[in-house]
């Protein structure tokens, strides 16, 4: 099992491990009302940042996956971050057992592709270690921008629910072995 993420290119990204290095561009995305418009609503304090980087360590550590930080190839740009995680949410039906895509992206970054083309990276590196296991994701409703980006890369709505009294919509993608 990885303990770090492996490096993963497309044309225009690189997606690596997060280092220290990334602690300020992870704020600042963190904290802009229009990441955290459709994620809980209230910018993430420091302490807040500091403690989800962590998790993303401890995501590779204890299951061997998690999340990686998107730059720009030619430039090293921060883009976002981009993986999949085990929260334990209390959710109902459970995503127990169901590695759960995410995606983030400063706000200067939308509009360009690149969400598609992270998450589309870190599905096919997925597709490649589990081919037949099921993925989900769970959305605001009013996140279309997300939306989108899920639908392009084959998730495909099961139910609506709610989350921390929110509502929001549970998408599934099926296994590669079944597409």
């Amino acid at each position: 099992m990885p303990t770090q993420p492996p490096v993963l290119t497309t044309a225009r990204l690189i997606l690596r491990a997060h280092t220290r290095d990334d602690f300020l561009d992870s704020h600042a995305m963190w904290s802009d009302p229009e990441v955290i418009r459709y994620i809980g609503g209230k910018p993430f304090t420091r302490e807040e940042v500091w403690a989800r980087l962590l998790r993303y360590a401890g995501h590779w550590t204890m299951l061997g996956y998690g999340y990686w930080v998107v730059r720009e190839k030619d430039s090293g740009r921060f883009i976002g971050e981009v993986g999949l995680a085990d929260y334990q949410r209390d959710i109902e039906p459970s995503l127990a057992g169901t590695p759960e895509m995410g995606w983030a992206l400063s706000p200067a970054q939308h509009g360009h592709g690149y969400a598609t083309e992270a998450v589309r990276a870190v599905l096919d590196w997925a597709d490649e270690r589990w081919p037949d296991a099921e993925t989900a994701c769970i959305i605001a409703p009013e996140n279309e921008a997300s939306l989108r980006v899920a639908h392009k890369v084959g998730y495909r709505e099961h139910l609506r629910t709610t989350y921390k009294g929110q509502p929001t919509i549970m998408l599934w993608r099926a296994p590669r072995a079944t597409t």
